[in-house]
């Protein structure tokens, strides 16, 4: 396994992969790696040749209040993982490389990134559309595998793709839990040990309006109900939604179209984000 920090060392390499003509796979990622990650990543080793990691805790992601100088870093442990899995290059490239002196181009994302998260983190999807996009351009994969516990961010990323004309499929893979529910986060470190127990409160909210969901029930006000009664030891719900999973919007009543039911809720002083997709056939 090769650790590259340099764009211009990684577009040598990727050019030698290229000349090969072997199928690149790219799993971007803001490192602390937990096994959410190392199933985008074993997704890509079953459908690619080559699987690049990227290891970059992105700034401009983040508003000034939140959590940039303290999320979790763990670079040893995220390369040992890295090597054990089977991944053929690390890209952990420093800022500066990423965002030079007098950078001052950024993508700016639609109407999906408006809604939800957005709504509370203003500027987060263009920081993530932005350094997403750059990197698909250092990278240059065929596939990029995303998390679909970020289900917002996989709308907005998929949207960019397609409107940008990039020849990328954007792969997503299921939410990795726990073994009690919790999704797998880099945050749920932060949890003490009364913090985490609450925090199962989102994933049995999403369950049980999931099973009303499967055992017939198809009035979102219902849904969301079912799913709050269950949030009441988190310290502060943001929202809890009932999405179509294309446009964001709120869902229609009754379900006629899939829909993802999507929550963000502190437990202490952590966010926490989770979602299910409540899914109809196709008409």
């Amino acid at each position: 396994m090769q650790t590259i920090r340099s764009v211009s060392e990684l577009r040598r390499v990727v050019a030698d992969v290229r000349k090969s003509h072997k199928r690149i796979g790219f799993v971007p990622t803001m490192g602390c790696l937990h096994d959410g990650h190392l199933a985008l990543v074993e997704a890509s080793l079953a459908n690619c040749d080559v699987t690049i990691v990227s290891i970059f805790v992105n700034p401009t992601q983040f508003a000034p209040n939140e959590d940039f100088g303290a999320y979790p870093r763990d670079f040893v442990r995220d390369e040992k993982l890295c090597r054990a899995a089977g991944v053929a290059i690390v890209f952990a490239p420093e800022a500066k490389e990423v965002y030079p002196a007098q950078f001052e181009t950024i993508i700016e994302p639609g109407e999906l990134a408006n809604t939800l998260c957005g709504a509370f983190r203003p500027g987060h999807f263009r920081g993530v559309a932005t350094v997403v996009c750059k990197l698909f351009n250092m990278v240059q994969p065929d596939a990029a595998y995303f998390g679909q516990k970020d289900f917002q961010q996989c709308a907005v990323v998929r949207r960019m793709a397609i409107d940008l004309n990039l020849p990328i499929e954007i792969a997503i893979v299921p939410t990795v839990r726990e073994v009690d529910g919790l999704a797998m986060s880099s945050r749920n470190r932060y949890l003490s040990l009364e913090e985490r127990r609450r925090s199962l409160a989102i994933s049995r909210g999403l369950f049980a309006a999931t099973e009303e969901f499967r055992s017939g029930e198809r009035d979102p006000k219902r849904l969301i109900g079912i799913a709050k009664k269950h949030l009441e030891t988190v310290d502060r719900l943001q929202y809890l939604e009932l999405v179509d999973t294309t446009t964001l919007k709120p869902a229609e009543s009754p379900l006629e179209r899939s829909a993802a039911l999507c929550v963000a809720a502190y437990v202490g002083s952590t966010r926490l984000i989770d979602n299910v997709i409540l899914s109809l056939p196709a008409s």
